[in-house]
């Protein structure tokens, strides 16, 4: 029963009420509670999977791995529980307890769909890559320049001063570089690129006229004393969980902040099923979850409602929500919700030896590497596809598992750890896959997950533009690299499942018209303007550089909104 039907006086009521409600804990959702509860509102965050504490639950982290029971090794059991990221590079032993159970939460492929989950406090913020990249406009105006779905109703300049707001709290380490299609941001000092880089960089600079540029990684570690956390210690071990506090996660950043005001309750172990949704005031009174531990029913009342839950778990919710109303769900009335599933394109790159650099050695396990920054389709180069890519490498020396005395004995073993291995470099392609509209989710009428509820059905998958692109990014990697001196060059495609990416954005977009989009220019849902969604489904496009950034700077720029608007009583 909606909150404003009951009596004012009921404690019930009253006890589970609060100005805003956050469903999501990841990087949106924990950016949504700390802004918000900096601004005053005492905020409900709800998550709908374990609690999961800053060091004291990165178990793994400090271990060596013939520490771990397994030796790193994900077991059976583990594999068996998750089938999905049984089929993925992600199957650790130290994070296998992270990813979610498939077979307590399954969704139905209609067409193959990998989708990497972790239901627990701070979500995949624990688990990201981290790099950190601004959008320019080449990015916001693509679809009205190409005719593609529709435009954006923002541009870079409005979203640049939000940019500015996160990345200075974040703390984002990067190279001043003044190129226009990838905008300079508020830096921490850089991480160093390695001699083989510097040298690749610098030849690719003089064949390419200055027109192609690799530079280090634009990445959310810190790399200077920064708010409280140390700083990054080169362990490389980011996905188990940093016990300094040196790259941003929930836990490390935006949840102390939240908690430091008094103004946020956190809740996990709490799975929303539906915005509750008032049909005479066109508002959304709060929230209806089900307690995971319990298989209970509460209900939370608030003013306004975050989703933050990632893009295909907040338009699930969408769907379950006002249905009684627009049968496809709340945010359904221009027909948009659910569909134009995007990602990023990769699992393809090109590797080779790089000679002349034997007396060259480094320290440390950066936790970053090289970035090179979109060319094609800019500045007069015209490709048979639209849009483009990045790509993301390193160069090291090999052999590095030849120090672990497990692996072998004796005096020859010993003389050649004395001698490094040699080097090598490579790169993998990252690009954009296109807004399609029949690339879709939907609710599966015949599959229920443990608690009873509906599973999401995927439809979705890689079409010509991206498949023609694929073949480019392995002709111009190797030329590449061709141009840079490096020898035994060699290029894999393992083809792309969409949500292999971990980037999935566009099921709730946003626009400038009602009839044709989800959300408007604040993320604020159409048919309910006090329901604000702020992760990957506001997205209208996918560019090709990593979302995160821009979904912490449309986030922040989201709650100011919210803030001023209640302000001014329009919701």
């Amino acid at each position: 029963m909606p909150a404003d039907s009951l009596n004012v006086n009921n404690k019930a009521v009253a006890q589970n009420t609060y100005d805003a409600i956050v469903v999501g804990s990841g990087i949106s959702g924990g950016w949504a509670a700390k802004e918000l509860c900096e601004k005053g509102f005492k905020v409900l965050m709800l998550e709908r999977g374990r609690n999961y504490e800053h060091i004291k639950d990165y178990t793994s982290a400090s271990k060596d791995p013939w520490q771990m029971d397994h030796r790193g090794t994900a077991t059976q059991a583990q594999l068996k529980e998750r089938p999905v990221i049984a089929r993925t590079w992600g199957k650790s032993e130290g994070i296998m307890d992270s990813w979610v159970k498939d077979t307590e939460a399954p969704y139905t492929e209609i067409k193959p769909f990998k989708w990497w989950r972790a239901y627990q406090l701070g979500g995949r913020s624990i688990l990201w890559g981290r790099q950190s990249y601004r959008w320019s406009d080449f990015d916001f105006e693509a679809n009205a320049k190409d005719g593609w779905a529709i435009d954006w109703p923002v541009r870079y300049k409005e979203i640049a001063p939000w940019y500015d707001h996160v990345e200075k709290f974040a703390g984002i380490s990067g190279s001043l570089e003044g190129l226009p299609q990838l905008p300079d941001g508020q830096f921490l000092p850089p991480m160093e690129l390695n001699c083989v880089e510097k040298d690749v960089a610098s030849r690719l600079k003089d064949f390419y006229k200055g027109q192609r540029h690799l530079i280090i990684g634009r990445a959310a570690h810190i790399t200077a004393p920064h708010a409280d956390r140390d700083q990054c210690q080169f362990r490389n071990r980011c996905w188990e969980g940093c016990m300094f506090g040196g790259y941003f996660s929930t836990q490390s950043s935006t949840l102390p902040a939240a908690l430091k005001t008094g103004n946020l309750t956190v809740r996990p172990w709490s799975i929303v099923k539906r915005v509750l949704y008032n049909k005479d005031t066109r508002k959304a009174t709060g929230v209806e979850i089900v307690d995971a531990e319990t298989n209970t029913t509460i209900e939370f009342y608030s003013k306004i409602v975050f989703l933050n839950a990632s893009a295909l778990n907040s338009a699930w919710v969408l769907m379950n929500s006002a249905t009684d109303i627009w049968p496809e769900g709340l945010g359904s009335s221009s027909g948009e919700l659910g569909r134009n599933i995007m990602d990023h394109h990769y699992n393809l790159g090109i590797s080779g030896d790089v000679d002349g650099f034997e007396d060259k050695y480094y320290y440390g396990r950066r936790a970053n590497g090289f970035y090179i920054p979109r060319f094609s389709n800019l500045f007069g180069d015209k490709r048979d596809y639209l849009r483009g890519f990045g790509y993301q490498g390193s160069a090291s020396r090999s052999g590095w598992s030849r120090d672990v005395a497990e692996l072998s004995i004796g005096n020859k073993f010993k003389d050649a750890l004395t001698e490094p291995g040699h080097w090598r470099i490579g790169m993998g392609g990252f690009g954009e896959i296109l807004p399609y509209h029949d690339n879709k989710i939907t609710l599966d009428p015949n599959r229920k997950d443990k608690w009873g509820l509906p599973v999401l059905a995927m439809d979705a998958e890689i079409k010509d533009n991206e498949k023609k692109m694929r073949v480019d990014i392995l002709a111009e990697g190797k030329a590449m690299l061709e141009a840079a001196g490096v020898k035994n060059i060699t290029t894999h495609d393992g083809g792309h499942q969409i949500g292999d990416g971990i980037h999935e954005m566009g099921t709730a977009r946003m626009g400038a018209d009602p009839k044709t989009s989800v959300l408007n220019k604040w993320n604020q849902v159409w048919d309910a303007q006090n329901v604000f969604v702020t992760d990957g489904a506001f997205m209208t496009s996918a560019a090709n550089q990593n979302p995160s950034l821009t979904y912490m700077a449309f986030t922040a720029r989201a709650v100011n909104h919210a803030f001023e608007e209640l302000k001014k009583g329009n919701i």
